[in-house]
């Protein structure tokens, strides 16, 4: 399961929270929109929706690639794959910004590539 993690929050800077939909809990509260995207990304490639996620199922990258999307337009930084069993895929995780997205494998290409 991608997505047990989300960020919540706002307006406030330090108004941000984690979500976690497994426990339908908290993980961290009181944080900024950059740490709280961070920490529902570093949590997503540890646990899956039942526990510790398998090392066999997350390859991180030794350092950023820029990527595009589908229709070929810049996405971010490509920081890790995560394979989800249960979707039979892999999932680049995208940081834009401050967002960090998960996005299909399918979807995703190095950028500047034809």
């Amino acid at each position: 399961m991608v997505g047990r993690f989300n960020v919540r929050g706002g307006p406030g800077e330090t108004s941000w929270e984690v979500w976690d939909n497994s426990v339908n809990g908290q993980r961290g509260s009181g944080l900024t929109e950059a740490a709280a995207y961070e920490l529902a990304a570093d949590l997503e490639l540890q646990y899956d929706a039942y526990g510790q996620r398998s090392p066999a199922h997350v390859r991180k990258m030794d350092s950023p690639v820029p990527v595009e999307v589908q229709t070929w337009t810049g996405a971010g930084s490509l920081e890790a794959w995560l394979y989800d069993p249960k979707a039979g895929q892999w999932f680049g995780r995208v940081r834009n910004g401050v967002r960090i997205e998960w996005i299909p494998a399918s979807e995703l290409r190095q950028a500047g590539r034809v």
